[in-house]
């Protein structure tokens, strides 16, 4: 079985999926989803809360960062090393803090914004393009998050639509479970059980 040739065509798939959503309808989910993370008991009694900063293909994170700001959180976003393949998280305060990076991706301006040291605890908001009832996720393809999620030791969340959710997707040895699932229609925590 070819992993990377089964996930590249799950891509397309799913990508599609994504690219047929119309822009008001993909804003009702993305608010929907937004709404149920920040109603999370994990999420409401994290102080530091890590997120990306979402892209038009991907669920939007808008509403979650700017609801960590207002709940007086201090939010963090990732910054990917095209050369180490390695990601490090900065505090952002602002959308002004962000400017364009790696990949087309909004990142932060480093020299403004302090790094995050503590990877022990926090909540972070995972991205992928799709996500199964275990927890495991279809991503880019990079690796980024695999390599990081694995020292992480707060709480990770994955944002889903609905319709990219599936009932088993192929995994390898170093692909990362997160703790919970959440689509606009649900939660699913995830059995911690072989989480590694």
């Amino acid at each position: 079985m070819n992993l990377k040739l089964i996930k590249n065509e799950l891509r397309e798939q799913y990508k599609n999926v994504r690219l047929s959503l119309s822009e008001d309808e993909k804003n009702r989910l993305d608010l929907k989803i937004a709404n149920r993370v920040t109603g999370l008991w994990s999420f409401r009694e994290s102080d530091v809360i890590l997120c990306y900063v979402s892209k038009k293909i991907e669920v939007g994170t808008e509403s979650i960062i700017r609801a960590a700001w207002r709940m007086g959180k201090k939010v963090a976003v990732p910054d990917c090393s095209e050369d180490t393949r390695e990601m490090d998280f900065y505090f952002i305060s602002s959308y002004d803090d962000l400017r364009v990076g790696a990949y087309g991706l909004l990142t932060p301006i480093k020299e403004r914004c302090e790094p995050l040291t503590d990877y022990s605890q926090g909540f972070c908001v995972v991205p992928a393009i799709a996500y199964d009832s275990q927890g495991y996720r279809l991503g880019f393809g990079k690796g980024y998050y695999d390599r990081f999620l694995y020292n992480f030791k707060g709480k990770t969340a994955g944002i889903c639509y609905e319709n990219c959710m599936s009932g088993e997707l192929p995994h390898g040895n170093y692909d990362q479970k997160v703790d919970m699932v959440i689509t606009e229609k649900k939660c699913i925590v995830v059995s911690l059980a072989g989480k590694g």
